[in-house]
């Protein structure tokens, strides 16, 4: 993987939820690249380890970690092992995240014919609250209690960064999910509120606000079985005047000028959209 521009992490301890997918793995290896000690954490510990092995085959220093985000006792035993393992933790990436079918509609919009009741489809009435729940703590309590739990060592050293990552849903809800686009919005409002709460022991919190990338978890909504585009792939480009999806290594930028202190060490609070122009574009 080329990395856009060098960056030297060499004696940092980087922590990655959600490493084990497409994009929050690329982001590990790339800090792998620049000599950062990468504590890679999924739910999934083989996904998790295998990024860690190809940071590790690239010469760097990396370990997979088997932890829910969701739940504090597990994230504080995996922060003391870290811990053990690289030494506190310098820059966190919260990237775990994700929808629910049950927090999702089949319908673009309500028609007067669903209001009754369809059992083929799910309204907006239909959501279930459970599901709703789900993706509501998946992406905001997922970035918040990793916060709590790697960032207090941050404060007491008076210096840090951290990356959330967002989504353009935050920006402007798509349709059929309102839960992960509520969730998302969550997410870059908590950045703010963490910058400033933040801002006198040493931390900065920003988030990458991602467009479209093509993800193990979209891949069967936008990929149909023969490889071409779905409906909704097709409308989500023409609404991208780049005309394409993103690559994933177009992350790579963004992440690396927020976590180098010299290039960004002014900025905080701030969600950066990395879209291709799709929130510039009014369709017309």
């Amino acid at each position: 993987m080329e990395l856009p521009f060098a960056l030297d992490l060499k004696g940092k301890t980087a922590v990655v939820t959600g490493g084990g997918g497409v994009l929050c793995g690329m982001f590990a290896k790339a800090l792998g690249q620049c000599g950062a000690k990468v504590a890679v954490l999924d739910l999934n510990l083989e996904r998790a380890q295998a990024v860690a092995d190809e940071i590790k085959a690239d010469g760097g220093t990396a370990k997979g970690y088997a932890t829910n985000v969701l739940e504090i006792d597990e994230l504080q035993k995996v922060r003391a092992a870290v811990e053990a393992d690289f030494g506190v933790c310098d820059i966190l990436v919260n990237g775990a995240g994700g929808n629910h079918p049950k927090g999702t509609t089949t319908k673009d919009y309500l028609m007067p014919e669903d209001i009754k009741g369809n059992e083929e489809i799910m309204t907006f009435f239909d959501l279930d609250p459970k599901g709703v729940e789900f993706v509501f703590n998946l992406n905001f309590l997922g970035t918040l209690l990793p916060t709590q739990v790697f960032a207090k060592a941050m404060a007491e050293r008076g210096q840090g960064n951290i990356i959330n990552i967002s989504s353009m849903n935050a920006f402007c809800p798509l349709t059929r999910i309102p839960a992960y686009s509520g969730a998302k919005a969550a997410v870059s409002n908590f950045t703010q509120w963490l910058a400033v709460h933040f801002s006198k022991v040493g931390i900065r919190v920003n988030a990458i606000a991602p467009g479209f990338f093509i993800t193990n978890q979209n891949r069967s909504l936008l990929i149909q079985e023969d490889g071409s585009y779905s409906a909704r792939a097709q409308k989500i480009l023409s609404q991208t005047p780049m005309d394409r999806f993103g690559e994933a290594e177009e992350l790579l930028g963004t992440l690396l000028f927020l976590v180098n202190e010299k290039a960004s060490g002014f900025v905080n609070g701030v969600v950066v959209p990395v879209d291709g122009g799709f929130a510039a574009y009014s369709g017309v």
